[in-house]
């Protein structure tokens, strides 16, 4: 029996889930069963009446903290569901940067869990004593992980076998080989005295490649000089 890539989803808000994942190209695969989505209420772990997650933190300073039991007893129910070992990330803006690379390595793989914080933060010991790796979708913050975790998911789940329905598209597109994508065009030929490159409408196909290859290497040196630094170096 083939196992299907599962994300499962450790948060305080169920309910922001599927979202947008329930849509498009990543809504349909998981409509069709080419990828599951499991989603986990931390508070289903809480130990009191009121499913309290946080606490004030050590040390002092505002806001609250994600309690350590709760967080590992939620992270080791998804672990256990899990019918392989998968990664278990803790979306951070502290954390290594996701990267297509990362994104095609993830989905390789039998899944991910990933663990939403909120307030201040989640307890260190928990990412500690869990192994949990600690991921960024950028440099800024948000009031939670899940809109992070929706954007991760999606990145791998459109990697999946069957999901994107053109491996060509797929290897052409920004960050396949290092570079930024090529500009696209399409009818009508002339659009407010804005024509269509010639090359593109000349049929010679090592040509356009060629024009494709040089937009990719000029818009990655002017945008992306970190890209094309390390791609040079490559």
């Amino acid at each position: 029996m083939t196992t299907i890539w599962r994300a499962s989803v450790l948060t305080i808000f169920p309910d922001m889930f599927p979202g947008p994942l329930g849509m498009s190209l990543a809504g349909k695969a998981l409509a069709e069963g080419k990828w599951s989505l499991g989603v986990t209420d931390i508070r289903d772990f809480a130990t009191n009446k009121h499913r309290s997650v946080d606490d004030t933190p050590a040390g002092g300073g505002a806001g609250m903290v994600m309690r350590a039991k709760i967080a590992a007893a939620a992270v080791d129910a998804a672990r256990a569901a899990m019918p392989a070992e998968p990664a278990t990330l803790y979306l951070s803006p502290r954390g290594k940067p996701f990267t297509q690379a990362r994104a095609r390595d993830l989905a390789s793989g039998p899944g991910a869990i990933l663990l939403c914080g909120r307030f201040e933060g989640i307890d260190e010991r928990v990412l500690e004593a869990r192994a949990i790796e600690e991921i960024s979708i950028g440099d800024y913050v948000f009031s939670g992980g899940e809109l992070g975790a929706m954007v991760l998911i999606d990145a791998c789940v459109r990697l999946l076998p069957g999901v994107a329905g053109n491996d060509v598209s797929l290897g052409e597109e920004s960050f396949a080989e290092g570079l930024l994508e090529y500009p696209h065009y399409t009818r009508p030929r002339e659009w407010e005295g804005r024509s269509i490159p010639e090359v593109l409408l000349s049929g010679d196909h090592r040509k356009i490649a060629e024009w494709r290859r040089e937009q990719a290497e000029k818009l990655t040196k002017a945008r992306r000089p970190d890209l094309w630094d390390r791609k040079s170096k490559g």
